[in-house]
């Protein structure tokens, strides 16, 4: 699959096209965009926005600019019908908010054609890039981009200029029940001890031990060695098949196909089978075996 940056350049040309005059028109390709003064009345928060918890004192500050320079950087919206609003936020309800919290009654939008996956896509990424989600709602984001927008693993780390294996570790927050999750969100359970009991069985009463004794990580990572795993585990095995179990399959196959068998069982169930063969034409009767 090709990666999907064209969207992420998308959203930045579309800032530069914004830029910080509200009173602009702007041609793009055939469609007519222009920048309006919109009443807050009219707008409505999008469902799907990453951000589901806002700062009181980031609102305060951002409305008491707001007052004092109004909004230097319009919103983006989209026309929406069947709601009780007529717009409805792509990006940018930080702003929004904020402006209602000042007082204002209208506020400088962009309002472009947008499809509800594209919608999600652009409000997942202006999120992420922005770096001041809560580690839930960061997880979230990143597994939005990757299930509903169909991004890989490397399109979202190189989106936001982090590793693979960090976007994966944070991630497995999103395995955690919901008072776990909860705990993180408010603060009680660090990011970094919620991943580390994400693999064990009952993570609730890890947490809530990791709390009330003040655990350190390097504490809970071996508190955890030592509690059972999770069936959601990678490193979880339900069942392990012995060797006498591995030979007679192995057998069988060989039998069957007429070629060396060679079963790799890994953890979590996990495994493969390998194959072997001697010539081209042993490797096309293969082929022929395994496809029947």
């Amino acid at each position: 699959m090709s990666t999907k940056f064209g969207l992420g350049r998308g959203l930045a040309d579309l800032k530069a096209e914004i830029g910080s005059i509200p009173d602009i028109s702007i041609l793009t390709g055939a469609e007519r965009v222009v920048v309006k003064q919109i009443p807050l009345v009219q707008i409505g928060a999008n469902p799907e926005q990453p951000r589901k918890t806002f700062s009181d004192e980031e609102l305060s500050e951002l409305a008491a600019s707001i007052k004092e320079k109004g909004v230097l950087q319009p919103i983006l919206l989209r026309a929406v019908t069947g709601k009780n609003y007529m717009y409805e936020i792509v990006a940018g309800e930080r702003r929004f908010r904020a402006s209602k919290l000042a007082g204002l009654s209208e506020i400088p939008a962009l309002v472009k054609n947008i499809t509800d996956e594209n919608a999600m896509e652009i409000a997942l990424i202006e999120n992420v890039q922005r770096e001041n989600l809560n580690p839930i709602e960061e997880a979230a984001a990143y597994k939005n981009l990757m299930e509903k927008c169909e991004y890989e693993l490397l399109d979202v780390a190189r989106l936001i200029g982090k590793s693979e294996s960090y976007i994966r570790n944070a991630v497995r927050l999103m395995d955690l029940p919901s008072e776990v999750k909860d705990m993180v969100e408010k603060g009680r359970l660090s990011a970094s001890h919620a991943r580390t009991i994400a693999v064990a069985e009952d993570p609730v009463t890890l947490a809530k031990e990791i709390i009330e004794n003040k655990m350190s990580v390097a504490e809970t990572e071996r508190k955890v060695k030592n509690t059972k795993r999770s069936s959601n585990s990678r490193a979880y095995v339900s069942k392990t098949m012995d060797d006498e179990t591995v030979l007679d399959i192995e057998k069988r196959l060989r039998n069957a196909l007429g070629v060396p068998v060679k079963l790799q069982e890994k953890k979590g169930g996990a495994g493969q089978i390998v194959l072997g063969f001697s010539t081209r034409v042993q490797l096309q009767e293969l082929i022929e075996k395994l496809m029947k």
